[in-house]
């Protein structure tokens, strides 16, 4: 009497039981590995490591897919030597991650247009290659995606979208101003991430102006107290890039 498990197809049974190589690159594993006449144990280390490749590579997507970094340049574009003043040296440390691991914060800060949004996605790069999940946006978006949740609990749900990845990153500070409300829920965000998880913040404004963009709000100067605390400063002094590039196109 045959059985189903008798004449199921190899290929089959593995997908049926949660592995995510295609059905075609499993095919040619086996057929690799006979033509190599492999030992079975060798076989099966083959298949190890090619479903654990398969695995990280999509679980990588997956957590850049939710990261929304956007397009940026790699840092093998970025001109180092485009801005008088810059402290590289420390950039190239925070590509380590010793401050994601220690709970430490970032800020770039510096006028509009000398690229620390571009430094900060790819530090958030580096962190999704070294398997941490990472949210970043605007500041400005990311408190009115706070701000229209219509209850305490769906505010709290929402929240947790920026208080538990490793890595947050929000771009922009200064740029809008804010209500006091708006204060009070980056506080909240600072205050519950202080010390555990990581957040990089780009701004065109010293810590002293930060009041500027939350007018009236009670909560700031404890919000940078806390930022501030464990925080690595890159000031760039720079003339706009943007502006740079756009003075060399030919004019129509």
């Amino acid at each position: 009497m045959t059985t189903n498990s008798d004449t199921e197809d190899p290929i089959a049974g593995l997908r049926a039981l949660g592995l995510r190589l295609s059905a075609d690159a499993l095919a040619s594993l086996v057929a690799d590995a006979q033509e190599r006449g492999l030992a079975p144990a060798a076989a099966l280390a083959t298949l190890v490591a090619a479903e654990r490749k398969e695995r990280a590579q999509r679980n990588l997507a997956r957590r850049t897919k939710i990261a929304t970094l956007g397009a940026f340049s790699t840092l093998d574009r970025f001109d180092w030597n485009h801005p008088s003043a810059i402290d590289r040296p420390l950039y190239e440390q925070l590509l380590s991650l010793d401050f994601l691991r220690q709970g430490q914060n970032v800020l770039l800060r510096g006028p509009s247009g000398v690229g620390k949004t571009t430094l900060v996605q790819n530090l958030g790069l580096k962190a999704l290659q070294q398997g941490y999940a990472v949210r970043f946006c605007t500041l400005a978006a990311a408190l009115a995606d706070l701000l229209k949740q219509e209850s305490a609990p769906a505010l709290e749900r929402r929240i947790r979208r920026y208080t538990v990845p490793p890595l947050l990153i929000l771009d922009e500070l200064g740029y809008l101003p804010c209500d006091s409300r708006s204060a009070d829920l980056l506080y909240n965000i600072v205050s519950r991430r202080h010390e555990q998880r990581s957040i990089v913040v780009t701004t065109n404004l010293a810590f002293k102006q930060w009041g500027t963009v939350f007018p009236g709000a009670s909560c700031v100067g404890a919000l940078v107290d806390r930022f501030a605390q464990h925080c690595h400063i890159i000031d760039i002094d720079a003339p706009s890039w943007r502006q740079k590039t756009a003075l060399r196109r030919p004019a129509k």
